[in-house]
């Protein structure tokens, strides 16, 4: 089946609305693969998240850090952040229905030798070890005591993978990796606070991406999360977050080919400038 991956939405469904019209002109019933961010910053988080679930099982959507934020603010477990939009959601009359929904969602999605997650992959992962990895968050996420671990999911700490970790260390350590990630050391270990471009590095660090010896260096990751990175297509890399939210783009990328399509997105807002950019 043709597939299509999509960039970090943020609540922008009239956007997401063209893109996919364009997309169904171009190849009807075509798998979807969301990149994750689904929600938030965005006008139309509540119809966003309608619309990607009743794609049903043509749309697989990863889990990003909004996301989560969402899970953690609906569970009562963290406070509405300025610049939130996800209010409409937590009012609507299908509010549990869509909550339940997006926390079975996975945190990494494998086919056809494609990696979608939402951020990134720590090096000492590889493509079996990542999806075991997002296989243990997600159990926790679907199980009864989904609203404890979100309790105790927030924090920078372990910022360095070690197979001997347990525990919510652990499961702390592979969300981040997954959903936060941007730069890291040679050896893994990750930097939280830098948003800005490749070339501006902290120094000691790299994108997670150009890690020497990276272990999915032969898989095709594909990822959104890093607005101020933008469109990046290598042979094996396919960096989709082009700031839909910050007036840019949202786009799509068909992977049979590396077809790119976008649409423009209203309200320029220069990504990084702002107070109300997301720190998680």
């Amino acid at each position: 089946m043709t597939t299509y991956a999509l960039g970090d939405i943020q609540g922008c469904q009239p956007q997401l609305r063209e893109l996919f019209g364009i997309i169904e002109d171009e190849t009807p019933g075509a798998k979807l693969l969301f990149a994750g961010d689904l929600v938030n910053r965005g006008p139309a988080s509540l119809e966003t998240l309608r619309m990607v679930r009743d794609l049903g099982e043509r749309a697989v959507a990863v889990l990003g850090n909004h996301d989560l934020h969402l899970l953690a603010v609906a569970s009562g477990i963290r406070k509405m952040k300025s610049g939130d939009s996800v209010q409409p959601i937590l009012d609507a009359p299908d509010r549990e229905e869509l909550i339940d929904w997006l926390r079975h969602r996975p945190m990494a999605y494998t086919a056809n030798g494609i990696l979608l997650v939402h951020a990134g992959v720590l090096p000492q992962w590889d493509l079996t070890v990542t999806m075991e990895l997002a296989h243990e968050v997600e159990h926790v996420l679907r199980g009864s005591d989904w609203k404890d671990f979100l309790a105790e999911m927030y924090g920078n700490l372990p910022d360095k993978w070690d197979d001997s970790l347990t525990g919510t260390a652990r499961l702390r350590c592979i969300v981040n990796g997954l959903t936060r990630l941007r730069f890291c050391t040679a050896d893994g270990q990750m930097e939280f606070a830098s948003k800005m471009g490749t070339n501006e590095a902290p120094q000691g660090y790299m994108p997670w991406f150009d890690v020497p010896g990276r272990k999915t260096r032969e898989d095709t990751v594909v990822f959104g999360h890093w607005s101020t990175l933008g469109l990046l297509l290598r042979d094996n890399l396919v960096s989709l977050d082009t700031g839909c939210v910050w007036g840019g783009k949202l786009t799509a990328v068909r992977l049979d080919d590396r077809a790119l399509f976008q649409v423009d997105c209203p309200g320029f807002l220069e990504p990084g400038d702002s107070p109300a950019k997301p720190t998680r």
